[in-house]
C-alpha cells in the first residue's frame, strides 16, 4: 500500500474505518530507538511504518504548564510508578518518546560498562564499534557542551559545591539548537529548540517515505511458527486517549520493537512471549533521591537549562558497593509540592521559599553487583503493566551516601539549610548534622524516589539461556523480530541513557537492514 514517496504522520483522528499496511518493516515506538531505525531503514530504501501510542505534539502545543504536560506527554498520564509506589517513573509517551520531554542531557556509555557487557554477557558493542555511530547521531542532534556562562543558578550550586570540595565535575553535553534556556524541557519545548527524535529522525524518516501512526497502541503480535506476520493496533482518540474501535493492521517482513524498557517487555508478555521468564527481568532504574538546599539568594530553579552539570566522583566505589552520580533537577511547583515533605503549615512554609530552593539529585547505579537482578516488568490480569523493584541494601546505602554528598555540596555552595525528601524531612545546617541521615528511614515510601532512566527487561547476551536478544538484537527463538531500545541493556549505564540508545539504533540498523533488503 505504502510507496516510499507517501511519507506522512497520521493521528488517531485520521483513522476513520481502520487501516492496513504491508511494509518491509514495522517499528513499534518512535523514541530514540524507533525513530533512528525508521530513518535509517527508510534511507536504505525500505518501506517503513511506525506505530506510536502517544500523540503528535509540536512547539505550539507546549503551554509550559505541568497540569497539561504530565497527563498529555507521560506514560500513564504521569502516574506510572513501581508496584509498591516507592519509585515514581517519569517516562515519555508521545511522538519522539522520552526524548520529547527529557532534559536534553547526552552522555556516551562509559567504556568500563561496555567491557563488563563483553566479559559477562558476550556483547560485541565496543567503543570502537560504536564510535562512528555516536559521532553520526551527535552531529544530527547538534550535541554540544553547555557553555559555562549559561549554567543556571540551580546547576551552579552543583558546579560550585563540587569544585570547593575538590570533586570531579563537568558540564553536560546537550542536544539543543537555538536553545533559549527557558527551563521547561520536561513539558515540551515551546520553541522547538531541543533536537529530540520527533524534531530530527522522525522528519527524516517521513521525508524518505515512512508512514507514522500516532495514537496507535500496538496490542497483538500474530505469529506463524517463529515469524511475526502481523501487528495489530488500536487507534486511540487524540482527545480522550480511549480506543475508537478502529484497528490498524500492519503485515511486515520484519518487526522492530522500540517501545522502551517497560513497554517492550510488556507487549511481548501480553502476547505470550516470556522466554522462560527472562522477558521483563533485569530491569534497572537508576533510582534517584534528591536533597533540597535553601540558599540566601534566589535560585529560580524553574528557569534555565534544567541539567547542565554532572559529577561522576562516586560512580565507582569499589567491590561490593553501588556507585552513584550527581546531577541537578529543575524546580517546578507541582512536582516540588508532591516531593517536599511536611503537612499543612510546615509544607506551606517550605513551598513559600521555593524561589530560593536548589534541587540536586543522586542517582544510584544498579545492575553491577553480584547476582543483582534489578526489577521485573510483568502484566496484571487486567492487562495493565506492573513494575516490581526491590531496592537492595547496597542501593539504599548508595542513596544514603549520595544524599550525604549532596548535602555537603549544598553547604559548600552556601546553603542555609538542606532538607531531605524523607517524611519527615531531615534538616541539615552544618557538617555536624550529616549524621542525622544515618537515623532517617531508608525504606520504601518514607523517602521520595524517582526514575527517569528505565533500562533492561530484554537483556542482550551471547547465551540464549540467559538473554532475551542476541548481540545483534534479534529476539531469541524468533526469525524476524528485533528489539532496539534501552530494554536490551543488561545493566544500567551509570549515565543518562538517551544518547546511547540513539547510537545503538544507528548501529543496529545495519543488522536489521541486512535482514530486510
Amino acid at each position: 500500500m505504502a510507496e516510499r514517496d507517501q511519507g506522512r504522520v497520521f493521528t488517531g483522528a485520521d483513522i476513520a474505518t481502520g487501516a492496513e499496511e504491508r511494509p518491509d518493516v514495522c517499528v513499534v515506538g518512535s523514541g530514540p530507538g524507533g525513530a533512528v531505525m525508521a530513518a535509517r531503514l527508510a534511507e536504505r530504501g525500505a518501506r517503513v511504518v511506525v506505530l506510536e501510542e502517544g500523540g503528535a505534539f509540536g512547539p505550539s502545543d507546549a503551554d509550559m504548564r505541568e497540569a497539561t504536560a504530565y497527563p498529555r506527554l507521560y506514560q500513564e498520564h504521569g502516574q506510572r510508578a513501581t508496584s509498591d509506589l516507592a519509585i515514581a517513573v517519569l517516562q515519555g509517551r508521545a511522538l519522539g518518546g522520552s526524548t520529547a520531554v527529557n532534559w536534553a542531557t547526552c552522555s556516551r556509555v562509559p567504556e568500563r560498562v561496555l567491557a563488563l557487557w563483553r566479559d559477562r554477557f558476550g556483547s560485541t558493542l565496543t567503543p570502537q564499534a560504536l564510535a562512528p555511530h555516536f559521532e553520526a547521531v551527535e552531529n544530527r542532534l547538534s550535541v554540544k557542551e553547555q557553555p559555562e556562562d549559561r549554567v543556571n543558578p540551580n546547576n551552579r550550586v552543583l558546579w560550585d559545591g563540587t569544585g570547593k570540595l575538590g570533586w570531579r565535575r563537568e558540564r553536560t553535553l546537550r542536544n539543543v539548537e537555538g536553545c533559549a534556556d527557558l527551563g521547561y524541557c520536561g513539558m515540551g519545548c515551546p520553541i522547538g529548540a531541543r533536537t529530540s527524535a520527533d524534531r530530527t529522525y522522525v522528519p527524516d524518516a517521513v521525508a524518505r517515505g515512512a508512514r507514522i501512526y500516532t495514537n496507535a497502541r500496538a496490542t497483538d503480535l500474530v505469529f506463524e511458527r517463529r515469524r511475526v506476520i502481523a501487528v495489530l493496533a488500536d487507534a486511540l482518540d487524540p482527545r480522550t486517549d480511549e480506543p475508537t474501535g478502529r484497528r490498524i493492521a500492519i503485515r511486515p517482513k520484519v518487526l522492530v520493537l522500540s517501545g522502551g524498557a517497560i513497554n517492550t517487555p510488556a507487549l511481548l508478555l501480553r502476547n505470550g512471549i516470556d522466554l522462560a521468564g527472562k522477558v521483563g527481568a533485569r530491569t534497572f532504574l537508576h533510582p534517584a533521591a534528591a536533597m533540597i538546599g535553601l540558599h540566601p539568594a534566589p535560585i529560580d530553579g524553574w528557569s534555565g537549562a534544567p541539567q547542565s552539570v554532572v559529577s561522576q566522583e562516586f560512580a565507582e566505589r569499589g567491590a561490593g558497593s553501588a556507585g552513584f552520580f550527581l546531577e541537578a533537577l529543575p524546580v517546578h511547583p507541582m512536582l516540588a509540592g508532591l516531593a517536599l515533605g511536611g503537612f499543612g503549615a510546615g509544607h506551606q512554609a517550605i513551598m513559600s521559599r521555593l524561589a530560593r530552593a536548589s534541587a540536586l539529585l543522586a542517582l544510584a547505579i544498579d545492575g553491577f553487583l553480584p547476582a543483582e537482578e534489578g526489577g521485573r516488568v510483568s502484566v496484571r490480569p487486567d492487562n495493565r503493566i506492573a513494575l516490581g523493584y526491590h531496592i537492595r541494601p547496597e542501593i539504599w546505602e548508595a542513596l544514603r551516601e549520595g544524599c550525604r554528598a549532596l548535602a555537603r555540596v549544598h553547604l559548600a555552595a552556601g546553603a542555609e539549610v538542606v532538607l531531605s525528601l524523607h517524611e519527615p524531612p531531615v534538616e541539615i545546617r552544618g557538617e555536624a548534622d550529616l549524621r542525622r541521615l544515618d537515623d532517617a528511614p531508608w525504606i520504601p515510601n518514607r523517602l521520595a524516589l524517582f526514575t527517569a532512566h528505565q533500562m533492561g527487561g530484554c537483556a542482550l547476551g551471547r547465551d540464549p539461556e540467559s538473554s532475551v536478544v542476541t548481540p545483534e538484537l534479534k529476539l531469541n527463538a524468533y526469525e524476524n523480530v528485533y528489539v532496539v531500545d534501552g530494554s536490551v541493556f543488561p545493566t544500567s549505564l551509570g549515565v543518562n541513557p538517551q544518547l546511547t540508545i540513539f547510537a545503538l539504533a544507528h548501529w543496529a540498523a545495519e543488522h536489521v537492514g541486512a535482514a530486510i533488503l
